[in-house]
């Protein structure tokens, strides 16, 4: 069992709420999309099969993704290394899934655009000099 980081910093803690409040709205937006698409599901011009897919994957990303930020707001290592990873990883499939022609509807362009945006402003702060700093300080 590692020791918890210390996170209690007043410039540590607000960039941690500041993750915290993107992971967020990056779970809230993909839940309403899952939303969204089991209420058109009748609509096979804007709901196919990997729209479903997408929109099933996408959520369950951002529940650990969201996991894993409260997991670094509590200072734990394992936990900020984690959403260093998703946030990443995910940023890069966005920005794929948005980028391949015909398979995805405008709409779920759009959507993924700004989860996007969201998981950038994540990858930015965790992986930025000060929480890198916080977290590989050695106990």
């Amino acid at each position: 069992m590692t020791t918890p980081v210390n996170v209690e910093h007043p410039r540590s803690a607000a960039a941690l709420r500041s993750v915290q409040l993107l992971v967020a709205s990056y779970l809230a937006i993909s839940v309403l999309t899952l939303i969204a698409i089991i209420a058109l599901r009748n609509h096979s011009s804007i709901v196919n099969d990997a729209v479903w897919t997408r929109g099933t994957i996408v959520v369950a990303s951002a529940a650990l993704t969201f996991l894993f930020a409260r997991s670094a707001a509590r200072g734990s290592r394992r936990g900020y290394l984690r959403l260093r990873i998703v946030s990443a990883v995910m940023f890069v499939a966005i920005v794929v899934i948005i980028s391949l022609p015909g398979v995805f509807p405008l709409w779920m362009k759009g959507e993924q655009a700004v989860c996007g945006l969201l998981l950038l402003g994540v990858a930015l702060l965790v992986n930025g000099k000060h929480l890198r700093s916080v977290f590989t300080r050695v106990a």
